[in-house]
C-alpha cells in the first residue's frame, strides 16, 4: 500500500511539473516572438511656430495640455519661430516636421522648386495682415508717399517678402525706397526714434509690440496690403513632403487634436492664453488676452469660413493670390492651389469652427 501510495503520489507530481513545465514553455515561446515586435510608441512631431511664445498660440498648448495630440498617438515638440516665413525653408529642409508659416512663402518656394515641397493643410490666418506701420504724425498717409522714404524689417517678415508684390498693385516705384533689415526686437523703438519712415510687420504684431513698450496704438497709423489687392491667406500649417507620404494619419490625427484646442481656445481665450503663460511666464496675460482677440477678429475671420469652416481655404481665392505673387514676383512657374493647399487631412468640415465670437 505504502508503495502504491508513494507511486501515486510520484506520477501526480510528475503530471503536475509536466503541465507546468509545459506553460512555461508556452509562455517563454510567446514573449519572445512579442519581443520580435516593435513596441506600440507615440509619433514624435517637431514643429515650428511662427513667433515667440504669444497669446495667439494658445490652441496649440491647449491640445497638449488637454492630451489631444496623445489620445491621436502623437508626441508634438513646438519650438519659438524667428518669422512666419522662415517656418517653411525649415519645414523643406526637414529641420522640422511641421510649421505655422506664411503660406504666400510656400507659393514662392513652390514656384521656385515644386520637388519635394511642403504643403499647407490647415490655415489659421486666412486675412491679410501684411502692413507697413509709420508713426501717426508722419507725412506717410499712402503708398505713393513711400517714396524716397527709408522703410524697416526683419529679413524673414512676410510682409517684408511681399513687398514687391506690394509696390506692382499700389503703382508705386519701389527702386527708390530704401529697405534695411533690423532685429525683430528692435522694430518699433527705431520707428518711433525715427530711425526709419516705416516698418514691416503684422498689424496686431505692430500693434501689441508697441503696446509693451509704451506706445499707444493712436501713435500708428497702418498702410495695410490687403487695402490695395492683396486679398492673400497668410499663416496656417504647413506639413512637410516626407510626412505626408510616410505618416499622413499622423497628419489627420494633428489637425483633429489641433482643431479640438481652437474649439476649446475660442469658447475659453483665458485658458489659451494662461496655456502660452505655462510656456512663458513672463508675458503679460492681460496684453496676450488682447492680442489673441484681435487676431481672432483681424486675421482669422474671412467671411469665407462661415460657408467652409475655419482651417479651409476657398480654392478660387487661393488661386488668385497665387497667380498675384507669380506676376508681380515674376516667379519662374504658377503652382496650383492643390499643390500649395491639400484639404485631404482636415476634418470633416462640419466639425471646423464657422463662427469665432
Amino acid at each position: 500500500m505504502t508503495t502504491q501510495n508513494q507511486t501515486g503520489t510520484f506520477q501526480m507530481t510528475f503530471g503536475k511539473l509536466t503541465r507546468r513545465l509545459a506553460l512555461g514553455l508556452a509562455l517563454g515561446m510567446a514573449s519572445s516572438a512579442f519581443a520580435g515586435l516593435p513596441a506600440l510608441a507615440e509619433t514624435k512631431i517637431k514643429m515650428v511656430l511662427n513667433w515667440k511664445y504669444q497669446g495667439p498660440q494658445g490652441m496649440f498648448f491647449l491640445a497638449q495640455d488637454r492630451g489631444y495630440f496623445k489620445a491621436e498617438g502623437l508626441d508634438v515638440t513646438f519650438d519659438q519661430g524667428n518669422g512666419s516665413g522662415a517656418a517653411v525653408p525649415l519645414v523643406a529642409n526637414g529641420t522640422y516636421d511641421m510649421g505655422f508659416g506664411d503660406v504666400n512663402a510656400l507659393i514662392e518656394l513652390v514656384a521656385k522648386k515644386p520637388e519635394g515641397a511642403p504643403v499647407a493643410v490647415y490655415i489659421m490666418f486666412n486675412q491679410p495682415p501684411f502692413t507697413i506701420a509709420v508713426k501717426a504724425d508722419s507725412p506717410i498717409k499712402m503708398p505713393k508717399d513711400l517714396e524716397g522714404k527709408t522703410l524697416g524689417g526683419a529679413a524673414n517678415d512676410g510682409a517684408l517678402k511681399l513687398f514687391p508684390a506690394f509696390c506692382k498693385l499700389a503703382k508705386i516705384d519701389c527702386s527708390n525706397i530704401k529697405i534695411t533689415n533690423m532685429q525683430p526686437n528692435l522694430r518699433e523703438q527705431m520707428l518711433m526714434q525715427g530711425q526709419v519712415d516705416g516698418v514691416f510687420g503684422y498689424v496686431n504684431t505692430i500693434r501689441f509690440s508697441a503696446k509693451l513698450i509704451g506706445v499707444d496704438d493712436d501713435k500708428l497709423r497702418y498702410i495695410n496690403f490687403g487695402d490695395y489687392g492683396m486679398d492673400l491667406y497668410s499663416n496656417g500649417i504647413i506639413v512637410s513632403a516626407d510626412l505626408v507620404k510616410n505618416n499622413p494619419e499622423a497628419i489627420k490625427g494633428f489637425l483633429r487634436a489641433l482643431n479640438k484646442g481652437m474649439i476649446d481656445a475660442l469658447k475659453d481665450p483665458d485658458a489659451a492664453v494662461a496655456a502660452v503663460a505655462k510656456r512663458e511666464p513672463l508675458i503679460k496675460v492681460p496684453l496676450e488676452k488682447e492680442r489673441f482677440d484681435a487676431t481672432l477678429k483681424a486675421e482669422m475671420n474671412h467671411p469665407e469660413i462661415a460657408r467652409i469652416g475655419l482651417g479651409n481655404v476657398d480654392p478660387v481665392r487661393l488661386q488668385q493670390s497665387i497667380d498675384i505673387l507669380v506676376d508681380a514676383n515674376k516667379l519662374p512657374s504658377t503652382p496650383k492651389a492643390s499643390q500649395i493647399f491639400d484639404p485631404a487631412f482636415l476634418p470633416p468640415v462640419a466639425d471646423l469652427p464657422k463662427k469665432l465670437f
